[in-house]
């Protein structure tokens, strides 16, 4: 077998070691690039969003470089996410590539399913014991990595070259990339964060505030969003963002942990939309709650989910008295565009920030 996977944030570092791991052959997914979103929307539907559409770009570049599997995550609720895998497979089999597609659904979906699904990655001549071992370490290395990606938030603002900070960061996430181990993932992480410790910081600064919602794709891979979070960073804006993706996997998965930020959201949204629509609203509350300066909702353009949740927006802005800006993403978008519109919403924050000091 193989195997691909979808390229996404930092998480083909866990996932490439799990699948190796295993014992498969693994195609490294490309990094998103601008052929890649060129193939993507060459054969997707024309409504298809631009996660469809980086989506199926980095599949078929994968599957010219060998590939004949794909696993992908699924989704459920009244969004088309949940679709992807099985259009994905489609229009693979209709351009004569007979991809082998395995979505794992949200186990609490269909266990049974999950179970099965899982199964089929396990080689013969492996087991479960070492499937789980494998995992354990896979998965620590996902923490790890979003543990000196919320450290890199938080102190590249305060960095006197904040360019030396994400230099930092990247060589902690070759360590990290590098461990064999769970033991070696550890000491990775923490050489990670020591070598960030040692870049040079202004503490006295106060930088503004601003969290990052919407959906999770565009929110958490940097070739969708033209590095936001980057952009913002070396601006001096401390970022908090509302999706990591262990985070993510345990809401999904086994245990629910998004009942507050549902509630938060309840007065505005009262029911699951679909994606993060409700999310990005009960996230918007509770940045308000916690003193941010202002919030940025990515969304891919044609997403449902956070056309709802745009809609709304003005009214909890009103009522909570924060900022939000929306930025819709598709292959059009520039990061020209980006960066002007965020140079605009910082200095209305910081004048914000001024007048409420002055009064």
């Amino acid at each position: 077998m193989k195997i691909t996977f979808p390229y996404m944030g930092n998480s083909h570092i866990a996932i490439s070691f799990f699948l190796s791991g295993l014992g498969h052959e693994v195609i490294y997914p490309p990094v998103p690039t601008k052929k890649t979103l060129s193939l993507g929307v060459q054969y997707s539907p024309e409504f298809a969003c631009l996660p469809f559409k980086i989506l199926l770009g980095t599949y078929l570049e994968a599957v010219e470089a060998g590939a004949d599997t794909i696993a992908t995550s699924g989704g459920y609720g009244p969004c088309r996410a949940g679709y992807y895998g099985e259009l994905h497979k489609r229009i693979l089999h209709d351009m004569g590539f007979p991809i082998r597609m395995i979505v794992l659904e949200p186990p609490l979906k269909g266990p049974l399913d999950f179970y099965n699904k899982l199964n089929s990655l396990i080689r013969p001549q492996s087991s479960w014991r070492h499937f789980c071992r494998v995992f354990k370490i896979a998965w620590q290395k996902l923490k790890a990595m979003d543990e000196i990606e919320d450290k890199l938030h938080q102190l590249r603002p305060l960095a006197f070259v904040p360019r030396e900070m994400t230099i930092a960061y990247e060589k902690g996430l070759s360590y990290i990339e590098q461990a064999q181990t769970l033991a070696q993932v550890m000491e990775a992480s923490d050489e990670a964060l020591a070598g960030m410790k040692k870049v040079s910081v202004d503490p006295t600064r106060n930088p503004l505030k601003i969290g990052l919602i919407g959906e999770i794709y565009v929110v958490l891979e940097p070739s969708a969003n033209h590095d936001i979070e980057k952009i913002l960073g070396e601006m001096g804006v401390l970022v908090h963002r509302s999706i990591f993706l262990t985070n993510w996997t345990r809401d999904n998965t086994l245990v629910n942990r998004e009942k507050d930020v549902r509630q938060a959201a309840m007065p505005y949204i009262n029911q699951l939309i679909g994606g993060h629509g409700q999310n990005s609203a009960g996230e918007t509350v509770r940045y308000a709650e916690h003193g941010f300066n202002g919030v940025i909702q990515l969304a891919p353009f044609t997403c449902i989910p956070e056309i709802v949740a745009k809609s709304i927006m003005p009214a909890i802005s009103l009522d909570k008295g924060i900022p939000v800006m929306t930025v819709f993403l598709d292959e059009q978008t520039g990061r020209t565009g980006i960066e002007t519109r965020l140079e605009a919403f910082v200095d209305l924050l910081q004048e914000r920030r001024r007048q409420q000091e002055a009064s």
